[in-house]
């Protein structure tokens, strides 16, 4: 048989009341603390990533990687670094040759050695990227790049000077930890008076190009004509110095021999030599 609904009515208030005891309430507020602590106190270390445990201010054990470990969160904690490559980017003015200040834009490809991490954090701690990388990074572009002119760092040797900053930098940081994969200057940005300079020098030689392949083309034209002159000045030649009075006569005892075939009249007037034809029909 169904209950009233004012009974039900009367179990509901019933059970909140004893929901909301003060014993109740109290163990209540423990079960979160104590979520709050199991929850606190886990730690997730995914791939690519190192971690070290620290406990009471200082490092202990070995740096461990792709797991997951519980730890005293009132005594200790966990310490992450990243071990894969990282990319730092850094803007900056860097100094040229002949004075200028020149704004380049370069992004940084390093790594932190795995067996090297307790080392990292002991001797720098977690913020290397602010205290030690970039520091060195500044300091090694302004001396390569004081070495280079303006003009050459929008060519090929933009690639010597990423070259020689890396290896600078990996003088001083390959010993702590660090491996410097790749300086990249993404970006050159010149002052406008040498940028319309250089534009100015590039169409000049353009142009310089332009007319050298001109005079070149002149140049094969005119040597074509001199050797066609050449060719006919001397099949003219050939064809003077064979022309001799005994080649003559025979053309012209040729030339009678076939005009005595003809069935024209024809009259010919000749001294023996060269026979000239004369059409009698007219």
């Amino acid at each position: 048989m169904p209950q009233p609904p004012s009974t039900k009515r009367l179990e509901m208030v019933i059970f909140e009341k004893n929901l909301l005891s003060p014993k109740n309430m109290k163990k209540l507020m423990i079960f979160c603390v104590l979520s709050a602590l199991m929850l606190s106190s886990c730690v997730v270390v995914r791939q690519g990533e190192a971690a070290m445990k620290r406990r009471a201010g200082k490092l202990v054990g070995e740096p461990i990687t792709e797991r997951m470990k519980l730890f005293n969160p009132f005594v200790s904690m966990y310490l992450k670094v990243p071990v894969r490559t990282t990319n730092l980017e850094v803007n900056l003015d860097i100094p040229s040759k002949e004075g200028l200040n020149i704004r380049c834009e370069t992004s940084i490809l390093y790594r932190v050695e795995f067996e090297k991490v307790p080392d990292v954090l002991r001797r720098v701690g977690t913020e290397y990227e602010r205290d030690m990388i970039s520091p060195v990074f500044r300091s090694a572009l302004a001396d390569v790049s004081a070495r280079f002119m303006a003009k050459d760092m929008h060519t090929g040797q933009r690639s010597v000077i990423e070259k020689e900053v890396r290896e600078l930098m990996m003088e001083t940081l390959g010993d702590r930890g660090f491996v410097i994969e790749e300086v990249l200057m993404k970006r050159i940005i010149l002052p406008q008076a040498l940028s319309v300079a250089i534009e100015e020098k590039l169409s000049a030689e353009q142009e310089s190009q332009r007319m050298q392949f001109v005079i070149e083309q002149e140049r094969q034209e005119a040597d074509r004509k001199r050797i066609q002159a050449e060719g006919i000045r001397d099949a003219q030649k050939t064809l003077s110095e064979g022309l001799t009075p005994e080649v003559l006569r025979f053309e012209a005892i040729d030339a009678f021999k076939e005009l005595s075939k003809s069935p024209n009249a024809k009259v010919i007037i000749t001294g023996g030599d060269t026979p000239l034809m004369i059409d009698g029909t007219r």
